[in-house]
């Protein structure tokens, strides 16, 4: 069986130098034998920049190993709305709605994002890389992007829940009894196949070989940045793979008038040392261009896989006579938490970031008893409910 391929997420704080980093990453892959796709959803060509070869809406070879591949979200956007008004054609008619032509159609907010979504999936399908590096937005909008697939999965679970397909012979009858029209089999064949696509790109971002690389300058902004956006991952359950610490300063500056913002980087380089493996890329004194450049900040490709963030349950009923959901959160803040049980899914807050989590199946059956955070990990206790929970015999 074909190992799947690594996934790098790259992401940092606006202006972090994540686009530079993203190819340096991808290039230095390649050169290490590894089969290396890098994604951009910038619409500026700013990949292409760095490559020093022009990237769009098809892959474009760099060099031996390394494939570039800027989707074209317009393109994407107009095909799924021209197969959408296909589709509804019987019920556009009946309302008088005119069709928009092709050439009138532009991408709204967020097609360039659900267009990188889709090109990781079909990279991740095709087999044909060993590591997809994806050059995401800055940290807040990429931990949102990484979040779609699933809230989308859930909305269309609630809308259109797949246990109602199976009435599919009754809804003409349901239809005329309850005297409005029951939804089309198009309907539900498109809800199936939306759920089918954004499971595989769940599956990507879930899959153990998948890491996030974080960009930021050292400095009192990067260190926040870093910690927030450690926080983010741990909510989405993904390990941080490294940090890059961007524009390092040589320490020839300090003799200089640079020698306080050198200072500054020292201090965050030795904090993030302790937590993180750190990587240092040089300030050339200007924005890398090129693969030369690239190869001179000294950015790695990729390291051993991490540790795989577990969310682990532990059964102290015997001792304590409860269940132990044990969710790690590096970064969080007592203060900023917030926990609230809806049937079977907990609604997790820490800080910004919000997520909602199906139960394990142990604790659907279990009542929250109270939650602590403790060395950087929430520890959620479960009763077990005893009209729910199996009796020993």
């Amino acid at each position: 069986m074909t190992r799947p391929a690594r996934t790098l997420l790259i992401t940092g704080p606006g202006g972090g130098g994540r686009t530079t980093v993203s190819a340096a990453t991808a290039l230095a892959a390649a050169r290490d034998g590894v089969p290396t796709l890098v994604l951009s959803g910038d619409r500026a060509d700013t990949l292409g920049a760095a490559l020093g070869v022009p990237t769009g809406a098809e892959p474009v070879t760099v060099e031996e190993n390394l494939t570039a591949w800027r989707p074209d979200a317009a393109a994407g956007f107009r095909a799924d709305l021209a197969a959408f008004q296909e589709r509804a054609a019987n019920v556009l008619d009946l309302l008088g709605a005119s069709r928009l032509d092709a050439e009138e159609v532009t991408p709204l907010p967020g097609a360039e994002e659900l267009a990188l979504l889709r090109a990781l999936r079909d990279a991740a399908l095709s087999e044909r890389f060993g590591l997809l590096v994806v050059d995401l937005p800055p940290v807040p909008q990429a931990l949102a992007l990484l979040a779609l697939p699933a809230q989308l999965r859930r909305y269309l679970r609630r809308l259109l829940p797949p246990e109602r397909q199976a009435a599919r012979a009754l809804r003409p009858v349901l239809g005329r009894l309850a005297g409005v029209p029951m939804p089309a089999e198009w309907l539900y064949e498109t809800a199936a196949r939306w759920d089918t696509e954004l499971a595989a790109v769940e599956a990507v971002i879930a899959d153990r070989g998948t890491a996030v690389r974080l960009v930021a300058e050292p400095g009192p902004a990067g260190a926040d940045a870093v910690r927030s956006a450690a926080l983010g991952a741990a909510v989405r359950a993904l390990p941080v793979e490294s940090v890059v610490a961007a524009r390092v300063l040589p320490e020839a500056a300090a003799d200089s008038w640079l020698a306080g913002p050198l200072a500054q980087q020292r201090k965050t380089l030795d904090e993030w040392a302790e937590t993180y493996t750190i990587h240092r890329a040089a300030h050339l004194g200007r924005d890398p261009r090129g693969r030369d450049d690239l190869a001179v900040l000294g950015v790695p490709g990729v390291h051993p896989e991490p540790d795989p963030v577990e969310w682990p349950v532990r059964d102290r009923i015997a001792e304590d006579g409860v269940l132990v959901w044990h969710i790690p959160l590096r970064g969080a803040v007592r203060d900023e938490l917030d926990l609230l049980r809806r049937g079977d899914e907990l609604v997790l807050t820490a800080g910004p970031y919000r997520r909602i989590v199906p139960l394990p199946s142990a604790l659907r059956r279990c009542t929250v008893a109270g939650a602590a955070l403790r060395e950087e990990e929430l520890r959620i206790r479960f009763t077990p409910d005893p009209a729910l929970w199996p009796r020993e015999r």
